[in-house]
C-alpha cells in the first residue's frame, strides 16, 4: 500500500495491512468484519466516531512507513 487517504475504504486499509486494526478499535470501531464497517470510507468512519480523519490518516501512514 502506498498511502492512506481518507477517501479510502476500510476494508481495503485493513486488506492491505491488518496491523492498522489497531487504529480502528482504538477509536472504539469494533465491528471491523461487519460488511457496513468495511464499506465506510475513513472519512465516514471518523464522522461517525468523532475522530480528527486528518489526525488517523497521518498515524496510519506513519505506522505504514515505520515498516
Amino acid at each position: 500500500m502506498t498511502e492512506v487517504t481518507k477517501d479510502m475504504l476500510i476494508g481495503d486499509i485493513l486488506d492491505a495491512d491488518v496491523g492498522t486494526a489497531q487504529f480502528f478499535l482504538n477509536m472504539g470501531m469494533h465491528c471491523l468484519g461487519c460488511p457496513s464497517a468495511r464499506g465506510e470510507t475513513l472519512e465516514m468512519a471518523c464522522q461517525v466516531h468523532g475522530v480528527d480523519v486528518e489526525e488517523l490518516v497521518a498515524d496510519i501512514n506513519a505506522y505504514l512507513a515505520s515498516k
